[in-house]
């Protein structure tokens, strides 16, 4: 067996220790409790399942529609969306050539048909329920989206009388 050197040089032989983890009790238990604290705020919804929204779309804008068709599909629209409205912003607000060769106020569907790219005057008019629509599924994902604050909500507001 070689002998144990540093920096100094040669000492002894290396010693022959052997290794006890002698406080494996104590460790298990700290990573436990560590565990059980960092977990907790999960355990009040383990098991539950919250339904998924069921937007309404019996507005009277859409029941006077003769072909309720979407801009897209309705697939695509729940997924994309936002995507869709904000690349209408950067080409109607943010593009200097909104009156150029490319129109990006008008927004042509894959069947042809041409659309203002407008989030207040083409699909709040069909999508004139927020509430019922929109804020649902927003909720749900636990969104806030940014729209309001420039767009202005079309739907009807019930008054409320307050107690003074």
């Amino acid at each position: 067996m070689a002998d144990y050197k540093n920096e100094f040089g040669v000492f002894a032989e290396r010693p022959k220790v052997e290794k006890k983890f002698y406080d494996a009790k104590k460790v298990v238990v700290g990573l436990l409790i560590f565990f059980a604290i960092v977990t907790l705020p999960f355990w009040p919804n383990v098991g539950k399942v919250i339904p998924a929204p069921q937007p309404k779309l019996d507005t009277p804008a859409i029941a006077k529609l003769t072909d309720k068709k979407c801009v897209m599909p309705t697939d695509w629209m729940r997924a994309n969306h936002m995507r869709l409205l904000v690349e209408w912003r950067e080409g109607v607000v943010r593009s200097e050539e909104a009156s150029g060769p490319q129109d990006f106020r008008v927004f042509q569907t894959p069947d042809g048909r041409k659309i203002l790219a407008s989030l207040s005057n083409s699909c709040m008019d069909c999508h004139s329920n927020k509430t019922q629509f929109c804020d649902q599924c927003h909720n749900y994902v636990a969104v806030t989206p940014t729209c309001w604050g420039c767009h202005l909500d079309k739907e009807a507001k019930v008054a409320r009388a307050e107690a003074k």
